[in-house]
Order: C-alpha cells, then sequence, then structure tokens
C-alpha cells in the first residue's frame, strides 16, 4: 500500500469550507477510484493560517497513476481549493506503507 501526502496552509476563514470541500467533493470523487483505500484530514493552527496534511492510501503506484497522471509525484489541486490556501506544496511525497 501506497500513502500519498500533501500539505498546505489555508487561509484561517476558509479552514471549515476546505474541509467541507474534502468532505463533499474531494473525498466521494476519489472513491470512485479503483485502488483508491481510504484518506484523512490533519491540521494545526500555524501563524494566521490553519495548515492541514492531507494523507490518501492507495493499492498501488499504478492506482495512483490513474488519478494523479504521468508526473506521479505533482499534486492534484482543485481551482476552489487553492483559492482558500495561503500557500500549498505542488508536490506530494509517497511513502510505502509498513503497517
Amino acid at each position: 500500500m501506497i500513502s500519498r501526502q500533501w500539505r498546505g496552509l489555508a487561509r484561517a476563514n476558509q479552514a471549515q469550507n476546505y474541509v467541507t470541500h474534502l468532505r463533499t467533493e474531494i473525498f466521494p470523487a476519489l472513491q470512485k477510484l479503483p485502488g483508491f483505500v481510504s484518506a484523512s484530514i490533519l491540521f494545526r493552527r500555524l501563524g494566521d493560517g490553519v495548515e492541514f496534511l492531507i494523507v490518501t492510501q492507495w493499492n498501488s503506484l499504478d492506482a495512483i497513476a490513474k488519478f494523479a497522471g504521468a508526473d506521479l509525484e505533482a499534486a492534484v489541486v482543485s481551482a476552489q481549493g487553492a483559492e482558500m490556501f495561503i500557500e500549498y506544496d505542488r508536490r506530494v511525497r509517497h511513502y510505502e506503507v509498513v503497517e
């Protein structure tokens, strides 16, 4: 299994909107993709914003490629989501899950 991790610093007044966006639009779309396993939202208040770490689990890198395209480490961020952020990673990190 592969863990795909991405972080972004949301505007404080947009943090709850981002969580809603993930729960109502992004995660339901991911659940329809073959090889998608799960997703988690982690957050902490940081300076003037709220930092999010989004962790998704996938069966394989091939499954991620069907979602992200040929450049597996390219972040996939919707235009609506991007507007809520002060800054965000343009590249993601992948880890093999041991347990």
